[in-house]
């Protein structure tokens, strides 16, 4: 399906509707709230201001909501009162998201807004975000995915009709190893060491990783960091902030996530990094299903294997498996 057709789909549902979202300034939300300030009825932006975001992030969604003459909220939230984020669990994300819809349903609800979603696509199904359990539960829809919409297209759409988005809206506490606590001081000095590579290079997109007593360091332009004088200044700037050594990542930060099957000769197999409630699935897919156990569910054409395997055969062509497969995405559910 060209692009052009699934940004039509997007502001079909839109249209006429009061729809609410919970708005990052990220390319995802920042797509909805554009096609929806000139399709939908009545339009809410709520953004959530949880004490741990990068500098700038709430500025930004202020400055693009004003643009689109869009009503914006601002909700906070202290997430440093919550002990249960703080322990900084594999269940975290799962955590931060159930604190932030719970309030943006109350918000969106209170203005009398009954369209309520947010910005999920279609690629983030493949990646281990258990936070996409809260969107389910609170019954909150998702446009992009119905629309079948990657990562790599939305940024493609907006690049191409010139529409700013941050590409910097990522909690600061996903910077912090799982199971390590998260303090107040080792927010602000990821904050501090983010915000100075940025101002030093021209990078757009940082990450300082907390290891410990070493940093990772991941940018989407290494040629910014490698040069021999600009690589001494940042590494003595990060150390001055505690940390002993200061890495790099090799591997460029990219934003344009993709789905690619590994297609042969009418099938594929698919290895997602988490694993399936069969028994939830079973749920969503009701009466598509031709065999089941506890291990594995079959349909037409697809096994779904509670490991995260996916497998597919019997297609005519790779388009017809990718949206076989897509559609199956959007009707499974993960384990925590």
């Amino acid at each position: 399906m060209r692009l052009e057709d699934k940004i039509n789909i997007v502001r079909n549902i839109l249209k006429d509707k009061n729809v609410a979202i919970g708005f990052s300034g990220g390319s995802d939300s920042t797509l909805i709230i554009y096609l929806a300030s000139m399709f939908a009825k009545n339009t809410l932006a709520v953004t959530i201001d949880n004490h741990l975001m990068p500098t700038e992030f709430i500025e930004h969604a202020k400055r693009v909501t004003s643009s689109l003459g869009v009503k914006h909220e601002i909700i906070d939230i202290d997430f440093y009162k919550d002990p249960d984020f703080l322990k900084n669990t594999p269940k975290r994300c799962y955590t931060c998201r159930n604190l932030m819809y719970g309030e943006i349903k109350k918000v969106a609800n209170e203005n009398g807004f009954d369209y309520i979603c947010d910005g999920n696509n279609i690629s983030d199904l493949v990646d281990n975000r258990p936070g996409i359990l809260i969107t389910y539960a609170n019954e909150f829809k998702t446009p992009l995915i119905e629309a079948k919409l990657t990562s790599k297209e939305i940024h493609e759409y907006l690049d191409k009709n010139n529409i700013p988005y941050s590409k910097s809206t990522t909690c600061l506490a996903t910077r912090i190893k799982t199971n390590t606590p998260i303090t107040k001081e080792k927010i602000e000095n990821i904050s501090y060491c983010e915000d100075y590579i940025l101002s030093n290079t021209e990078c757009e997109t940082v990450k300082v990783r907390d290891l410990g007593s070493i940093c990772m360091c991941e940018v989407d332009k290494i040629d910014e960091i490698i040069n021999e004088n600009k690589f001494k200044q940042i590494n003595d700037e990060l150390k001055k902030q505690g940390y002993e050594k200061v890495s790099l990542n090799l591997s460029e930060i990219k934003n344009n996530g993709e789905i690619i099957l590994n297609y042969i000769d009418g099938s594929f197999s698919y290895k997602l990094p988490f694993t399936i409630n069969i028994a939830d699935t079973k749920k969503q897919l009701k009466n598509k299903i031709i065999c089941q156990t506890k291990e594995k569910i079959e349909i037409e054409n697809i096994d779904i294997f509670d490991t995260g395997l996916i497998k597919g055969n019997n297609f005519k062509n790779y388009e017809d498996a990718l949206n076989k497969f897509m559609h199956v995405l959007t009707k499974l559910r993960r384990n925590i």
